[in-house]
């Protein structure tokens, strides 16, 4: 079911953030049209060389691509005349940018007094770091995330973009709720989302444990509390078991892993034993996994009922018969690029996620297309 069927979305940014949010919406089934500099476009475009990398495509599909030059006055001509044919406008420029391209709230209101505008950005529009440059990492960092992921002893950073991608849904999310509102006052919002408030938003509960404990969590508290491990096997493979707190699971697994004992051991006997105990309790599991390869732990946590999982790779994640069996991954094809993975929508609705199907555009791919159909002359 394609619910945003009909809503017109300009998507004016680059890299993850805006874009991660057009192709949420795009997947809803709105027409999410992309405004790209003709000099280049999106970096992500031509992040590992040429003018459609991975990165480019793994954020932009079912979009349509629209080149204008913002810097000439034909170009913001354009473009407002595409404000006053849409709904929704996204952007993730820094604070002051729009406004510079004679693009403020009140011209845009005043164009279109239906228009939704959603501006992303890394701090907010007010505070002492407003005008700081951002990204994935100093968000993440700033808002206390980092710290519950790194060893302090060996701060390497890993892992993938998560502050772009939460921001990038709580955009999605507080657009949809405009739109909603809009139906009844037939009046555009102005939406304002930030990267650090998003991120901090997700994880309320370490706030809540300072606040009422006293107690500044690390990288072991919430394993610990939720009775969570990662165990290396005997052929290097990794196992992810999570207990949580139902008694039940925690006499599974000693059975699972063959180890009776460790029930009745005075340092594990209940569960605030095992938290308080949780470093001793992963030396103890790490040395009965390590003594058997995956398949043999995978077959005997599957038999106990244990809540486990393997710690998959990418290509691992795609070739999972669970995966497989949701219809999770999906081929296009490009007339120009060729075959392309994309990852489905993850949401069912009715019983359908239908989406357009459309691959990620090449740079200006729908310039005539989009300016004919918007009844703008190019």
């Amino acid at each position: 079911m394609k619910i945003l069927d009909g809503v017109k979305v300009l998507e004016l940014g680059s890299y993850i953030t805006a874009p991660f949010c057009g192709m949420l919406l795009a997947d809803l089934g709105a027409d999410v049209v992309k405004i790209e500099n003709p000099n280049g476009g999106d970096p992500f475009r031509s992040f590992n060389g040429g003018l459609y990398s991975a990165h480019y495509v793994a954020f932009n599909k079912n979009k349509r691509s629209v080149t204008l030059d913002l810097q000439t006055e034909a170009g913001r001509r354009t473009l407002l005349g595409l404000i006053e044919r849409a709904d929704v406008l996204i952007d993730n420029l820094r604070p002051g940018v729009i406004d510079r391209l004679g693009l403020g709230w009140t011209v845009l209101h005043e164009r279109n007094p239906r228009l939704i505008h959603c501006s992303i950005t890394g701090f907010g529009t007010i505070g002492p770091y407003r005008d700081r440059p951002a990204y994935d990492t100093v968000a993440t960092s700033l808002s206390g995330l980092l710290a519950l992921q790194l060893d302090p002893d060996d701060p390497v950073l890993a892992g993938t973009t998560i502050g772009d991608n939460v921001a990038g849904i709580t955009a999605c999310y507080d657009i949809l709720a405009a739109l909603y509102e809009r139906e009844s006052s037939n009046v555009g919002r102005r939406v304002e989302v930030d990267m650090l408030q998003s991120l901090i938003a997700c994880f309320p509960g370490e706030f809540a444990v300072f606040s009422q404990r006293g107690t500044v969590m690390d990288r072991f508290t919430r394993a610990a509390g939720s009775q969570s491990w990662t165990l290396r096997c005997a052929d290097g493979k990794i196992l992810a078991v999570h207990l949580s707190s139902p008694e039940k699971f925690w006499q599974n697994a000693v059975r699972a892993f063959e180890r009776p004992d460790l029930a009745t051991d005075p340092r594990f006997g209940t569960r605030m034993k095992r938290v308080e105990n949780y470093l001793q309790l992963t030396a103890e599991l790490r040395a009965i996994v390590a003594t058997r390869p995956r398949a043999y732990w995978v077959s005997r946590l599957d038999e106990c009922e244990v809540p486990y999982a393997p710690v998959h790779h990418t290509d691992e994640v795609i070739a999972d018969p669970q995966v497989q069996a949701l219809g999770t991954f999906y081929h296009t094809k490009h007339p120009v690029e060729g075959d392309i993975l994309a990852v489905n929508r993850p949401v069912y609705i009715d019983g359908s996620r239908q989406i357009d199907d459309r691959p990620p555009p090449t740079l200006g791919e729908h310039n005539d297309e989009v300016l004919a159909a918007w009844g703008i002359l190019a």
